[in-house]
Protein backbone atom coordinates (compact mmCIF):
# COMPACT_ATOMS: atom_id res chain seq x y z
CA UNK A 1 0.00 0.00 0.00
CA UNK A 2 2.57 2.72 0.86
CA UNK A 3 4.81 1.50 -2.02
CA UNK A 4 1.53 2.27 -4.31
CA UNK A 5 0.58 5.75 -3.12
CA UNK A 6 4.36 6.73 -2.87
CA UNK A 7 4.48 5.72 -6.96
CA UNK A 8 0.62 7.76 -7.22
CA UNK A 9 2.54 10.66 -5.70
CA UNK A 10 5.99 10.85 -8.01
CA UNK A 11 3.32 10.13 -11.08
CA UNK A 12 1.44 13.83 -9.50
CA UNK A 13 4.64 15.05 -8.98
CA UNK A 14 5.86 14.39 -12.34
CA UNK A 15 2.67 15.84 -13.96
CA UNK A 16 2.89 19.31 -12.00
CA UNK A 17 6.35 19.77 -13.06
CA UNK A 18 5.36 19.41 -16.36
CA UNK A 19 2.58 21.38 -16.35
CA UNK A 20 4.47 24.52 -14.27
CA UNK A 21 6.67 23.96 -17.35
CA UNK A 22 4.56 24.83 -19.69
CA UNK A 23 2.54 27.42 -17.62
CA UNK A 24 6.08 29.20 -17.34
CA UNK A 25 6.62 29.16 -21.04
CA UNK A 26 3.49 30.33 -22.02
CA UNK A 27 4.32 34.12 -21.24
CA UNK A 28 7.46 34.07 -23.53
CA UNK A 29 5.24 32.29 -26.28
CA UNK A 30 2.58 34.92 -26.00
CA UNK A 31 5.25 37.57 -26.22
CA UNK A 32 7.13 36.08 -28.97
CA UNK A 33 3.94 35.89 -30.75
CA UNK A 34 3.25 39.77 -30.38
CA UNK A 35 6.60 40.57 -31.86
CA UNK A 36 6.01 38.90 -34.36
CA UNK A 37 5.06 41.82 -35.95
CA UNK A 38 3.06 42.33 -39.43
CA UNK A 39 2.47 39.42 -41.76
CA UNK A 40 2.13 39.91 -45.65
CA UNK A 41 0.79 36.67 -47.28
CA UNK A 42 2.24 35.62 -51.36
CA UNK A 43 -0.14 33.60 -52.97
CA UNK A 44 1.29 32.44 -56.43
CA UNK A 45 -1.02 32.33 -59.31
CA UNK A 46 0.40 30.20 -61.61
CA UNK A 47 -0.19 28.41 -65.02
CA UNK A 48 -3.29 28.67 -67.80
CA UNK A 49 -6.06 30.48 -66.30
CA UNK A 50 -8.97 27.76 -66.87
CA UNK A 51 -12.10 26.52 -66.04
CA UNK A 52 -10.96 22.77 -66.45
CA UNK A 53 -8.15 21.52 -64.19
CA UNK A 54 -5.73 19.75 -66.04
CA UNK A 55 -5.83 16.12 -66.21
CA UNK A 56 -2.33 15.64 -64.94
CA UNK A 57 -2.72 18.46 -61.90
CA UNK A 58 -0.84 20.82 -64.06
CA UNK A 59 -0.72 24.21 -62.29
CA UNK A 60 -3.88 26.50 -63.26
CA UNK A 61 -5.77 29.05 -62.19
CA UNK A 62 -9.36 29.66 -61.46
CA UNK A 63 -12.17 30.65 -59.10
CA UNK A 64 -11.90 26.98 -58.07
CA UNK A 65 -8.37 26.36 -58.04
CA UNK A 66 -6.90 29.79 -55.77
CA UNK A 67 -10.49 30.02 -53.39
CA UNK A 68 -8.94 28.33 -50.45
CA UNK A 69 -5.12 29.98 -50.93
CA UNK A 70 -7.07 33.86 -50.80
CA UNK A 71 -9.33 33.58 -47.92
CA UNK A 72 -6.35 32.16 -45.75
CA UNK A 73 -4.09 34.59 -47.33
CA UNK A 74 -6.95 37.23 -46.62
CA UNK A 75 -7.71 35.79 -43.23
CA UNK A 76 -4.43 36.18 -41.53
CA UNK A 77 -4.11 37.93 -38.32
CA UNK A 78 -1.93 40.97 -38.13
CA UNK A 79 -1.75 41.52 -42.05
CA UNK A 80 -0.12 44.48 -43.47
CA UNK A 81 -0.77 43.25 -47.24
CA UNK A 82 -1.15 40.66 -49.77
CA UNK A 83 0.94 40.05 -52.39
CA UNK A 84 0.12 38.31 -55.50
CA UNK A 85 2.99 36.02 -57.52
CA UNK A 86 1.33 36.24 -60.98
CA UNK A 87 2.49 33.89 -63.83
CA UNK A 88 0.73 33.54 -66.61
CA UNK A 89 0.08 33.43 -70.00
CA UNK A 90 -3.86 34.34 -69.75
CA UNK A 91 -6.82 32.19 -70.96
CA UNK A 92 -10.61 32.01 -69.96
CA UNK A 93 -11.84 35.74 -69.40
CA UNK A 94 -14.38 34.66 -67.09
CA UNK A 95 -11.79 32.98 -64.84
CA UNK A 96 -9.89 36.20 -64.67
CA UNK A 97 -12.31 38.00 -64.10
CA UNK A 98 -13.63 35.87 -61.25
CA UNK A 99 -10.68 35.79 -59.27
CA UNK A 100 -9.55 39.83 -59.69
CA UNK A 101 -12.86 40.14 -58.58
CA UNK A 102 -12.45 37.79 -55.66
CA UNK A 103 -9.49 39.34 -54.87
CA UNK A 104 -10.92 42.84 -54.28
CA UNK A 105 -13.44 41.84 -52.35
CA UNK A 106 -11.55 40.29 -49.73
CA UNK A 107 -9.41 43.23 -49.88
CA UNK A 108 -12.31 45.74 -49.44
CA UNK A 109 -13.34 43.78 -46.25
CA UNK A 110 -10.07 43.56 -44.88
CA UNK A 111 -8.98 47.12 -46.06
CA UNK A 112 -5.44 46.11 -46.95
CA UNK A 113 -3.65 46.73 -50.06
CA UNK A 114 -3.00 44.38 -52.90
CA UNK A 115 0.26 44.18 -54.14
CA UNK A 116 0.86 42.08 -57.96
CA UNK A 117 4.23 40.96 -59.04
CA UNK A 118 4.66 40.03 -62.66
CA UNK A 119 7.57 36.98 -62.75
CA UNK A 120 8.14 35.63 -65.71
CA UNK A 121 4.96 36.47 -67.89
CA UNK A 122 1.47 38.40 -67.02
CA UNK A 123 -0.16 38.78 -70.18
CA UNK A 124 -3.33 38.91 -70.96
CA UNK A 125 -5.67 37.23 -68.86
CA UNK A 126 -2.44 37.34 -66.48
CA UNK A 127 -2.65 40.77 -66.98
CA UNK A 128 -6.27 41.27 -66.09
CA UNK A 129 -5.17 39.46 -62.41
CA UNK A 130 -2.44 41.98 -62.06
CA UNK A 131 -4.82 44.84 -62.30
CA UNK A 132 -6.55 43.57 -58.99
CA UNK A 133 -3.59 45.10 -57.09
CA UNK A 134 -3.68 48.22 -56.21
CA UNK A 135 0.06 48.55 -57.05
CA UNK A 136 1.89 46.35 -60.17
CA UNK A 137 5.81 45.19 -60.03
CA UNK A 138 7.31 43.68 -62.50
CA UNK A 139 11.22 42.46 -63.13
CA UNK A 140 12.42 44.13 -66.32
CA UNK A 141 12.43 41.00 -68.18
CA UNK A 142 9.20 40.30 -67.57
CA UNK A 143 6.43 40.23 -70.24
CA UNK A 144 4.01 42.17 -69.49
CA UNK A 145 0.47 43.33 -70.90
CA UNK A 146 -0.91 41.71 -74.25
CA UNK A 147 -4.51 43.38 -73.54
CA UNK A 148 -6.52 42.16 -76.13
CA UNK A 149 -8.89 38.84 -76.92
CA UNK A 150 -7.55 35.85 -78.48
CA UNK A 151 -9.82 32.31 -80.35
CA UNK A 152 -8.07 30.04 -81.65
CA UNK A 153 -9.05 26.44 -83.06
CA UNK A 154 -8.79 24.19 -85.56
CA UNK A 155 -10.42 23.44 -89.29
CA UNK A 156 -11.11 19.56 -89.91
CA UNK A 157 -13.52 19.59 -92.90
CA UNK A 158 -11.49 17.30 -94.65
CA UNK A 159 -10.16 14.99 -92.10
CA UNK A 160 -13.45 13.13 -91.90
CA UNK A 161 -13.95 12.33 -95.76
CA UNK A 162 -10.00 11.53 -96.29
CA UNK A 163 -11.22 8.53 -93.38
CA UNK A 164 -14.75 7.62 -94.89
CA UNK A 165 -16.57 9.16 -92.04
CA UNK A 166 -20.18 10.94 -92.13
CA UNK A 167 -20.83 12.72 -88.88
CA UNK A 168 -24.69 13.79 -88.73
CA UNK A 169 -25.56 16.74 -86.25
CA UNK A 170 -29.44 17.92 -85.95
CA UNK A 171 -29.88 21.22 -84.06
CA UNK A 172 -32.77 23.66 -83.37
CA UNK A 173 -31.46 26.67 -83.81
CA UNK A 174 -29.66 27.96 -86.72
CA UNK A 175 -27.09 29.26 -84.59
CA UNK A 176 -25.95 26.42 -82.72
CA UNK A 177 -23.01 24.88 -84.85
CA UNK A 178 -21.28 27.95 -85.17
CA UNK A 179 -17.43 27.73 -85.62
CA UNK A 180 -17.99 24.12 -86.29
CA UNK A 181 -14.51 22.71 -86.52
CA UNK A 182 -15.63 20.05 -89.00
CA UNK A 183 -17.35 22.31 -91.41
CA UNK A 184 -16.51 25.17 -93.32
CA UNK A 185 -15.57 28.19 -91.96
CA UNK A 186 -18.52 30.70 -92.27
CA UNK A 187 -18.32 34.58 -93.17
CA UNK A 188 -21.24 35.27 -90.79
CA UNK A 189 -20.09 32.97 -88.08
CA UNK A 190 -16.61 34.96 -88.25
CA UNK A 191 -18.64 38.43 -87.99
CA UNK A 192 -20.45 36.87 -85.21
CA UNK A 193 -17.10 36.28 -83.03
CA UNK A 194 -15.45 39.13 -84.21
CA UNK A 195 -18.25 40.83 -82.91
CA UNK A 196 -17.95 38.97 -79.64
CA UNK A 197 -14.35 39.19 -78.82
CA UNK A 198 -14.49 43.27 -79.63
CA UNK A 199 -17.59 43.66 -76.84
CA UNK A 200 -15.14 41.49 -74.41
CA UNK A 201 -11.77 43.55 -75.39
CA UNK A 202 -13.47 46.99 -74.40
CA UNK A 203 -14.79 45.12 -70.93
CA UNK A 204 -10.96 43.86 -70.89
CA UNK A 205 -10.03 47.63 -71.72
CA UNK A 206 -12.44 49.41 -69.24
CA UNK A 207 -11.23 47.29 -66.46
CA UNK A 208 -7.57 48.12 -67.09
CA UNK A 209 -8.27 52.08 -67.35
CA UNK A 210 -10.26 51.68 -64.18
CA UNK A 211 -8.09 49.69 -61.87
CA UNK A 212 -5.14 51.68 -63.68
CA UNK A 213 -6.52 55.67 -63.79
CA UNK A 214 -4.59 58.61 -63.59
CA UNK A 215 -1.17 55.91 -63.90
CA UNK A 216 -1.58 54.84 -67.48
CA UNK A 217 0.50 56.80 -70.41
CA UNK A 218 0.29 55.12 -72.98
CA UNK A 219 -1.83 55.55 -76.22
CA UNK A 220 -4.77 53.89 -77.01
CA UNK A 221 -2.76 51.69 -79.82
CA UNK A 222 0.04 50.73 -77.41
CA UNK A 223 -2.03 49.96 -74.59
CA UNK A 224 -4.75 48.22 -76.29
CA UNK A 225 -3.52 46.33 -79.17
CA UNK A 226 -2.56 43.05 -77.63
CA UNK A 227 1.14 43.82 -77.68
CA UNK A 228 3.13 42.48 -74.85
CA UNK A 229 6.15 44.49 -73.18
CA UNK A 230 8.91 44.21 -71.14
CA UNK A 231 8.57 45.20 -67.58
CA UNK A 232 10.79 48.13 -68.14
CA UNK A 233 8.42 49.32 -71.02
CA UNK A 234 5.46 48.20 -69.21
CA UNK A 235 6.30 50.78 -66.14
CA UNK A 236 6.72 53.89 -69.05
CA UNK A 237 2.80 53.08 -70.40
CA UNK A 238 2.08 53.10 -66.56
CA UNK A 239 0.84 49.32 -66.93
CA UNK A 240 3.24 48.39 -64.30
CA UNK A 241 4.27 50.84 -61.00
CA UNK A 242 7.59 49.90 -60.84
CA UNK A 243 10.17 47.20 -61.79
CA UNK A 244 11.87 45.22 -58.92
CA UNK A 245 11.14 41.79 -57.40
CA UNK A 246 9.02 40.73 -54.76
CA UNK A 247 10.74 40.51 -52.23
CA UNK A 248 12.65 43.61 -52.48
CA UNK A 249 9.66 45.56 -52.89
CA UNK A 250 7.49 43.90 -49.62
CA UNK A 251 10.77 44.48 -47.35
CA UNK A 252 11.13 48.02 -48.37
CA UNK A 253 6.98 49.04 -48.15
CA UNK A 254 6.70 46.88 -45.05
CA UNK A 255 10.25 46.51 -43.12
CA UNK A 256 8.51 44.66 -40.30
CA UNK A 257 6.57 42.29 -41.83
CA UNK A 258 6.89 38.41 -42.50
CA UNK A 259 6.52 37.27 -45.82
CA UNK A 260 4.17 34.17 -45.08
CA UNK A 261 3.50 31.42 -48.68
CA UNK A 262 0.18 30.60 -48.99
CA UNK A 263 -0.57 27.73 -51.19
CA UNK A 264 -4.10 26.50 -52.74
CA UNK A 265 -5.13 23.06 -51.07
CA UNK A 266 -4.71 20.55 -54.17
CA UNK A 267 -6.90 18.03 -54.44
CA UNK A 268 -5.78 13.98 -52.83
CA UNK A 269 -5.12 12.64 -56.16
CA UNK A 270 -2.96 15.66 -57.64
CA UNK A 271 -0.85 15.57 -54.11
CA UNK A 272 -0.27 11.92 -54.84
CA UNK A 273 0.88 12.77 -57.92
CA UNK A 274 -2.22 10.57 -59.80
CA UNK A 275 -3.83 12.76 -62.01
CA UNK A 276 -7.65 13.50 -62.39
CA UNK A 277 -10.26 10.08 -62.66
CA UNK A 278 -10.45 11.25 -66.88
CA UNK A 279 -6.48 11.07 -66.97
CA UNK A 280 -6.56 7.45 -66.08
CA UNK A 281 -9.67 6.59 -67.51
CA UNK A 282 -10.70 5.78 -71.43
CA UNK A 283 -8.83 7.91 -73.65
CA UNK A 284 -6.90 9.03 -70.73
CA UNK A 285 -3.50 9.56 -73.01
CA UNK A 286 -5.59 11.85 -75.67
CA UNK A 287 -6.80 13.94 -72.89
CA UNK A 288 -2.93 13.93 -71.67
CA UNK A 289 -1.56 15.08 -75.29
CA UNK A 290 -4.05 17.47 -75.73
CA UNK A 291 -3.46 19.14 -71.98
CA UNK A 292 0.31 19.08 -72.64
CA UNK A 293 -0.67 20.96 -76.30
CA UNK A 294 -2.70 23.73 -75.14
CA UNK A 295 -0.23 24.52 -71.96
CA UNK A 296 2.86 24.48 -74.52
CA UNK A 297 0.88 26.23 -76.90
CA UNK A 298 -0.29 29.26 -74.33
CA UNK A 299 3.56 29.38 -73.31
CA UNK A 300 4.72 29.12 -76.45
CA UNK A 301 3.31 32.59 -77.50
CA UNK A 302 5.29 34.18 -75.66
CA UNK A 303 8.78 32.57 -76.27
CA UNK A 304 8.84 30.57 -73.21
Amino acid sequence: MSDSRTSKRNGSGVADVISDKLVSRLPSKLAERAERGPVVPVVKLSGVITPTPSPMGRPSISLQTVESALTRAFGHERLAGVALAINSPGGAATQSALVADRVRELARSKDVPVLAFCEDVAASGGYWLACAGDEIYAHSTSMVGSVGVVSAGFGLHGLLDRFGVERRVHTAGEAKMRLDPFSPEKEEDVRWLNSLQTEMHEQFAEWVRGRREGKLRGTEDELFSGEVYSGTRAKELGLVDGVGTLRGVVNERFPDAHIVPVEPRKPLLARLGLGTPAARGPGGAVLTALDALEQRTAWSRFGL
